[in-house]
C-alpha cells in the first residue's frame, strides 16, 4: 500500500510537471496554484480510496468527486454549502463559465490574461488528466499510456501558439513523465525480493539495474535530442510576417526582421523596412471596393513606445462576426464594400481592412477585431490565401470639426495609453515653438504636420539609416531626408510630445487601379503614416510623407498636401475624399536617387543592393559539417596507423676487444663492433605492428580470435587469406614471431623490418576485398568505430557502477534502513 501512495503521489506530480507547457499561453502563474490544489486534491482522494481498499471504479468516482471539491472551492458560484459543497446552481455556474471560456478563446492571443473562464478550463483539463495519469499507472499498472494525457497537455500550447512552443517545458514535461516510469520500475522490483550482484553483495530496490539504467539513459538522450535537434537545423519554419519581415535581399533567404511570434511580437517596422528595400515587386494583395477614392488599407499599428521605439500592442478583441457599431461622432459617415484577395506572398497573423469594419465574410471564428487597435488578427491562422469581403463606414472629417474637440481629461484611457515619449530637449524645443499660441488640439497637430514640408527643407529618400528612438528622431528632424517610416514616427513622436495621444498606422497606399475598382497592391504600396485621437471624434489619420514618394499617396482637406502649390489644395469644407491631391501636383521629384522609387529604400545610409539567398550558405554548412563529421574516423585511423609507423628501435653500437666466438667484424685495430639494441623499444614496436595487423584485419572484415596465439593466428593467415602472396604470407608470419617473441621470450625479436611487412599484408588483404569494403574501410573504418563503441560501454559500465555504489552508500543513512535496524536490535 506504500508503495501504491508513493506512486500515486509521482502520478499527480508527473501531471503538474506535464503541465509546465501551458506557461507559454499564460501571462502569470495562477493557473498553477489553481492547479495543483485541485491535483493535490485528486491525489489525496485517490489515496484515501485505497487506504480503505475501494475498487478501481471506486477510485475513479473519489477522484473525480475531489475534483468537482476543488473546483467548486476555486470557482465559486455563490449557492455552495459550507463553501465547498457543489449545488445545481454551482454545475450552471461551471456551464457559464466553459460558454465563456470560449469566446475568450477567441478574444485573446498569447499570452491570456487570468480571466476566471480560462482559468477553469485550464483547472478541469488539468485535473481530469490527473485522474486519468492516477487510473493508468496506479490502478492499471500502465504508466506508458500515461503519456497519452499528458501528451494531450502539451498539445494545446502547440495548437493555440502561433510560434514554436520554449523547449524547457518540454524538458520539464518528458522529465515528468521519465520519473513516473523510473518509479513504477523500482515498485515491480521491488516485489521480486532483494537482488544479488555476481559477487554476492546485497543490492538495494533503489539501485539501478543495467538495463533499467540503459533505458533511461536512452530516453533521456531521446528527450535532448528532440529538443535540440530542431533548435541546430536551419530549418525554413512559417513565421508570422514572412514577406514583410524578409528583410534585405531578393526574398529567397530565411532572414526575417519583424517576426516575434504573435501579433504583438511583430516589429511593423523591421518588416516595412525590408520589404521596401526589396528590388523585386511582389503583389501582396488584390482589394475591390465600390468607394471611388478609398484610403489607405491598413493591418496594423504601433501605439507602444519603449526606449528603442514605438513597438506593436498585442491585440485582444471579440470575434469578427461580431463587430461593433460605429459611433456618431458628429462626422459624415458612409458606408461601402470591399473585397480582399490576398497572395501566398502575405503570410501574416493580421489581415488588411478599410477603417471601420463592420461586418465580414469569408472568416472563420479563429479571427478576432480589436477594436481599440482597428486590426483584424489570429492567434491560430495567417492571411496566406485568405479571401474575404467586409463592409466598412468612412468617416469625412473638416477641420471645423476637429477644431471643435477639446482636450482629453488626464484620467481619460485613451491618454494612458499613450502618454508623452521620453523627454528629449531638441524635440521639446521644436515642439514648444510649433505649438506656441496654438488654440485647439486640431491646430496644434496642424502646426506639427505642416512642419513636414519642402519650405522646412524636408525631402524624400531612401538612401539614410531607419529608426524610431528619440535619438535617430532627432538625426532626421535635422537631416531633415528620410521616408515613410521616419515620417510618421517623428509625426507620432512630436504630437505625443505636445500631450496628444497618436500612434503608427501601418498598410497599404492605393496602388494601379482597373477600371472596376480593382487596386493591385505590391510591396511598393506599403506604407506608414500617423493617427491622432481627437475627443468624442477618435483616429484621425495625418500622412507627413511627401506625397511623390509614395505610390498612391492619398491626401485630405483635414492633412492636405503641404507641397502643392496653394491654389491647389482643396477648398475647406469640400469633399473629404482620399486622392482629390494627385500625387504629381507635388512639387517637382529631386534629382538624384530618389527618382527611382521602384528602385526600393535602403538602410544604413547605402543604396539598394539586392543580395543572394541565404538558404545555399546554410546548405553548404551543413554539407561540409556533415564531411568532417565522417572524416573523424579516418583521420583516427590515420593517426593511429602513424603512430605505429614511428622510426625503428635505436641502436647503438659498443667498440671493446673481440673475444672468440663474437659476432661482428674485426677492424683494423683488432677490436670488434657489437650492435646493441633498445630491448624495450624493439618490444614495443612488435606490439604496434601487431596491433596495426590486427585493426588492419578488422577494416578488412578478417576474422579475428583474441584467444589464438600469435603464431596460430598468423599460421591461420597464411592458410586462409594470404595463400595468393608468398611474399605476404612471409611477413605475416614475420609479425607473428615479432609479436610471439615480444610477450614470452627474454630478448624481442631484433632488426627485422616490420613496417615493410605491414604492408605487404594490407595491400594483399585490400586486393582481395572488395570494393565496398575498402570504401568503408578508407572511409570508416570499422576498428576504429568498433574502439569507440567498446569505450562507450566501458564509460557507461564504470558511470553506472559508480552511481550504483554512490546510492548504496546514501542508502546506509535511509531513515527507513536505520530504523528498521534500530528494531532489529
Amino acid at each position: 500500500m506504500i508503495a501504491h501512495r508513493n506512486l500515486g503521489f509521482v502520478a499527480a506530480a508527473a501531471t503538474l510537471l506535464a503541465a509546465a507547457p501551458l506557461s507559454a499561453i499564460f501571462e502569470r502563474w495562477t493557473w498553477l496554484i489553481q492547479a495543483t490544489i485541485a491535483v493535490a486534491v485528486v491525489a489525496a482522494a485517490a489515496a484515501l480510496a485505497r487506504l480503505a481498499r475501494v475498487p478501481l471504479w471506486g477510485q475513479a468516482l473519489a477522484m473525480l468527486g475531489g475534483l468537482t471539491l476543488a473546483l467548486t472551492w476555486i470557482f465559486p458560484g455563490g449557492g455552495e454549502l459550507l463553501g465547498i459543497v457543489p449545488t445545481p446552481s454551482t454545475f450552471t455556474h461551471f456551464g457559464e463559465l466553459l460558454g465563456s471560456s470560449a469566446e475568450d478563446m477567441r478574444s485573446y492571443g498569447v499570452k491570456v490574461p487570468d480571466t476566471d473562464p480560462l482559468l477553469f478550463v485550464t483547472v478541469l483539463g488539468i485535473g481530469g488528466v490527473a485522474v486519468v495519469v492516477d487510473v493508468l499507472a496506479v490502478g492499471l499498472r500502465r504508466p506508458a499510456l500515461a503519456g497519452l494525457p499528458m501528451l494531450a497537455i502539451y498539445s494545446v500550447p502547440v495548437a493555440v501558439y502561433v510560434d514554436s512552443v520554449p523547449a524547457v517545458p518540454f524538458v520539464v514535461g518528458a522529465a515528468g513523465f521519465l520519473w513516473l516510469l523510473v518509479t513504477d520500475n523500482v515498485d515491480r522490483v521491488r516485489r521480486f525480493g532483494r537482488r544479488f550482484t555476481g559477487d554476492g553483495r546485497d543490492v538495494d530496490v533503489w539501485e539501478a539495474s543495467p538495463l533499467a539504467a540503459a533505458g533511461r539513459r536512452l530516453a533521456a538522450v531521446g528527450v535532448a535530442l528532440a529538443v535540440v535537434l530542431p533548435l541546430a537545423v536551419p530549418g525554413m519554419t512559417g513565421g508570422l510576417l514572412d514577406t514583410l519581415g524578409a528583410g534585405t535581399g531578393n526574398g529567397t533567404g530565411n532572414g526575417r526582421p519583424g517576426q516575434g511570434g504573435t501579433p504583438g511580437r511583430i516589429d511593423l517596422f523591421a518588416a516595412l523596412s525590408g520589404q521596401l528595400n526589396e528590388s523585386k515587386v511582389t503583389d501582396l494583395v488584390k482589394v475591390t471596393t465600390n468607394e471611388k477614392d478609398p484610403f489607405y488599407l491598413r493591418f496594423g499599428v504601433a501605439d507602444k513606445l519603449a526606449p528603442d521605439g514605438f513597438r506593436v500592442s498585442t491585440p485582444t478583441g471579440q470575434p469578427v462576426n461580431d463587430l461593433p457599431a460605429p459611433s456618431a461622432r458628429g462626422v459624415e459617415q458612409r458606408s461601402y464594400r470591399a473585397t480582399v484577395e490576398v497572395t501566398k506572398t502575405l503570410n501574416m497573423p493580421l489581415l488588411p481592412v478599410y477603417t471601420e469594419p463592420v461586418r465580414t465574410e469569408g472568416l472563420n471564428g479563429n479571427w478576432a477585431y480589436d477594436p481599440s487597435l482597428q486590426v483584424v488578427f489570429s492567434n491560430r491562422e495567417n492571411s496566406r490565401d485568405k479571401r474575404y469581403e467586409f463592409d466598412y463606414v468612412r468617416s469625412t472629417y473638416t477641420p471645423a470639426v476637429l477644431r471643435l474637440s477639446q482636450p482629453l481629461p488626464a484620467d481619460h484611457a485613451v491618454r494612458r495609453l499613450h502618454p508623452p515619449p521620453p523627454p528629449v530637449p531638441e524635440v521639446e524645443e521644436l515642439v514648444s515653438t510649433l505649438v506656441r499660441g496654438k488654440a485647439t488640439e486640431y491646430d496644434k497637430v496642424r502646426a506639427i504636420y505642416d512642419h513636414f514640408s519642402a519650405d522646412n527643407g524636408f525631402t524624400y529618400s531612401y538612401s539614410t539609416k531607419g529608426g524610431t528612438s528619440g535619438q535617430e528622431i532627432v538625426d532626421f528632424l535635422n537631416n531633415k531626408v528620410g521616408f515613410c517610416q521616419q515620417y510618421a514616427a517623428a509625426l507620432t513622436w512630436l504630437v505625443r510630445a505636445a500631450g496628444i495621444p497618436a500612434r503608427v498606422a501601418f498598410g497599404f497606399a492605393n496602388g494601379s487601379n482597373s477600371s472596376n475598382g480593382t487596386y493591385t497592391l505590391t510591396n511598393r504600396n506599403l506604407h506608414a503614416w500617423t493617427e491622432v485621437y481627437f475627443n468624442d471624434v477618435g483616429w484621425v489619420p495625418f500622412d507627413a510623407t511627401p506625397a511623390y514618394g509614395v505610390q498612391g499617396s492619398t491626401r485630405s482637406t483635414w492633412a492636405p498636401n503641404t507641397d502643392a502649390p496653394e491654389e491647389e489644395a482643396p477648398a475647406p469644407g469640400s469633399s473629404s475624399a482620399p486622392g482629390g491631391v494627385d500625387p504629381s501636383a507635388g512639387p517637382a521629384r529631386p534629382e538624384g536617387p530618389e527618382e527611382d522609387i521602384d528602385g526600393g529604400l535602403a538602410l544604413g545610409g547605402q543604396t539598394t543592393v539586392e543580395q543572394g539567398p541565404v538558404w545555399p550558405w546554410y546548405a553548404a554548412g551543413t554539407v561540409l559539417a556533415l564531411l568532417a563529421l565522417l572524416a573523424v574516423p579516418a583521420l583516427r585511423r590515420a593517426a593511429l596507423r602513424r603512430r605505429r609507423s614511428g622510426p625503428a628501435a635505436p641502436v647503438a653500437t659498443a667498440v671493446r676487444p673481440g673475444a672468440a666466438g663474437d659476432a661482428g667484424e674485426t677492424p683494423a685495430d683488432g677490436r670488434r663492433v657489437v650492435v646493441l639494441a633498445d630491448a624495450e623499444r624493439a618490444r614495443a614496436d612488435a606490439h604496434a605492428a601487431w596491433d596495426e595487423l590486427l585493426d588492419t584485419l578488422v577494416d578488412y572484415r578478417v576474422r579475428v580470435d583474441r584467444t589464438e596465439t600469435p603464431r596460430a593466428t598468423a599460421d591461420r593467415l597464411s592458410r586462409e587469406s594470404l595463400t595468393a602472396d608468398a611474399g605476404a604470407t612471409t611477413a605475416v608470419r614475420l609479425l607473428g614471431r615479432a609479436e610471439e617473441r615480444a610477450r614470452y621470450a627474454r630478448d624481442p625479436l631484433i632488426g627485422e623490418q616490420l613496417l615493410p611487412a605491414l604492408r605487404a599484408v594490407r595491400a594483399t588483404l585490400a586486393a582481395q576485398a572488395d570494393r565496398r569494403t575498402r570504401l568503408v574501410a578508407a572511409v570508416l573504418p570499422p576498428s576504429v568505430l568498433l574502439r569507440w563503441r567498446v569505450a562507450t560501454a566501458e564509460a557507461s559500465s564504470r558511470l553506472v557502477a559508480a552511481g550504483g555504489r554512490a546510492r548504496h552508500r546514501l542508502l546506509r543513512w535511509n531513515p527507513r534502513r536505520l530504523l528498521a535496524n534500530r528494531m532489529a536490535r
